[in-house]
């Protein structure tokens, strides 16, 4: 009986221990290494980008990316990317991005501090840099 329970217990390290070296890495591998200040807090795949989605890249890249990074993949030390599962469309709908630009955001996922509001910025402005971010999305595996 003995015997049959320390089989038993053995596989189950043995199984421990596979699972442990031989499991992929996590896909946000890029969060969990030193972040260099100011440098990109994720990698980003990039899809072609076209209609709507361009100019909201376009227009991304003049208002956002100073904080949010080029191609939205964050910026150490200024924003959090949004190329990121917390931003999937099921936890942060398109209208939360039309709120967070007219209204700002108080910090609540990230340690950057609150998020004041975007000056400048139409709902139009923003409904094409969310086309633009969600391409980014669904490029990265993010639905």
């Amino acid at each position: 009986m003995n015997r049959k329970y320390f089989l038993i217990g053995a596989c189950a390290v043995a199984a421990i221990a596979a699972f442990t070296f031989l499991r992929p890495e996590p896909a946000n591998k890029t969060m969990q290494e030193p972040a260099v200040k100011g440098g990109a807090m994720v990698a980003v795949q990039i899809p072609l980008i076209d209609g709507n989605a361009a100019t909201g890249q376009s227009i991304f890249e003049n208002a956002c990316a100073s904080c949010h990074g080029t191609n939205a993949a964050g910026k150490e030390g200024a924003g959090p990317p949004l190329i990121h599962v917390i931003y999937e469309p099921n936890h942060h709908a398109d209208e939360a991005f039309q709120r967070a630009v007219a209204l700002g955001v108080k910090s609540h996922h990230w340690r950057f501090g609150d998020m004041p509001p975007v000056e400048g910025l139409t709902r139009g402005d923003v409904a094409m840099i969310v086309a633009y971010i969600r391409e980014l999305q669904r490029a990265n595996g993010i639905q």
